[in-house]
């Protein structure tokens, strides 16, 4: 077995299906399949059990997975390393955004790059849940996402939380600084930010749900800057985190703090769980970590 062979051995047993790895891998399905039974005839064991499209790894097979990633790892991580001791710290960085992403990663990102000016980036925004999909499957190699989302194939920074506000078009007959409660908040019809099943909209929902109500949804919404506008335009209020607020304040809606205990929109760093990360990646992890940890010190005093 070759370096290739075992990097379609991964991409088939985290997707179980000989279709959904070769889309990953941009090739056939036909080439693919025969990678897999030439690493079988060499090994002399099957690797999956098949049922239809499906593949279920066998116990030499989770065997071979487990070796497959440390090997890819060190691979990867000695070509970086030699590439880096001979040029210093350089390549390029693919980082995913969430529309909702912190508001502190622009000002982290211009540190970093004064500190690595041979360090480019490609920045992508998306969704939560594509993005972590991303960073999965390694088509980025760090995203920042709005918790709660399940973590278990990520490391991870948190990177703070920030208290939700509700957001309207029209003031309510109250001053600025006055909590409304979720129960008047569900008289209203609303625009969720992010979409069903994704952290922040479950968050949200939650907290009508914990006090027995049934809010009046709209519309899902996971552009925040059309969320903004729809909500400017009178289609419907919000609740959103507090850095979305600063970034569109110049469409002077009207915002007021939540009532009584609630849970705090949440965001995270990720990256590829027992993956090799290159040491520009992890000078960024350190830099907004530090960062983070900066901010929170100075909450607390």
């Amino acid at each position: 077995m070759d370096i290739k062979q075992l990097r379609y051995f991964i991409a088939l047993a985290e997707e179980l299906q000989v279709t959904s790895a070769a889309n990953r891998l941009h090739m056939s399905q036909p080439p693919l399949s025969q990678q897999l039974k030439l690493m079988e005839t060499e090994l002399g064991v099957p690797l999956f059990n098949r049922s239809g499209r499906h593949l279920e790894l066998t116990t030499p097979g989770q065997t071979l997975y487990e070796y497959a990633l440390t090997i890819t790892r060190l691979m990867d991580q000695a070509q970086a390393e030699v590439r880096e001791s001979g040029l210093g710290l350089r390549g390029k960085l693919a980082v995913g955004v969430n529309t909702l992403s912190d508001e502190r990663l622009p000002r982290v990102l211009s540190i970093f790059r004064a500190l690595y000016p041979h360090v480019t980036f490609r920045i992508q925004q998306n969704e939560t849940r594509m993005l972590a999909k991303l960073v999965k499957e390694k088509a980025l190699d760090l995203a920042v996402v709005r918790l709660p989302i399940a973590l278990d194939d990520f490391d991870y920074v948190e990177l703070g939380a920030e208290p939700l506000y509700f957001v309207t078009l029209d003031p309510l007959e109250r001053l600025p600084a006055e909590a409304v409660t979720y129960a008047e908040i569900a008289e209203h019809s609303l625009v969720l930010p992010s979409t069903e099943g994704l952290g922040l909209y479950h968050l949200i929902l939650e907290q009508f749900h914990v006090r027995g109500l049934s809010p009046v949804v709209a519309a899902e919404c996971s552009d925040i800057g059309m969320l903004i506008e729809l909500v400017a335009s009178g289609f419907g209020a919000s609740i959103l985190p507090a850095a979305s607020l600063r970034r569109y304040g110049g469409l002077h809606l009207h915002a007021y703090p939540i009532d009584g205990p609630q849970e705090l929109s949440r965001s995270a760093l990720i990256w590829p769980k027992k993956q090799y990360l290159s040491k520009a990646a992890h000078r960024l992890i350190e830099l907004l970590q530090s960062h983070s940890d900066d901010i929170r010190q100075n909450a607390q005093n």
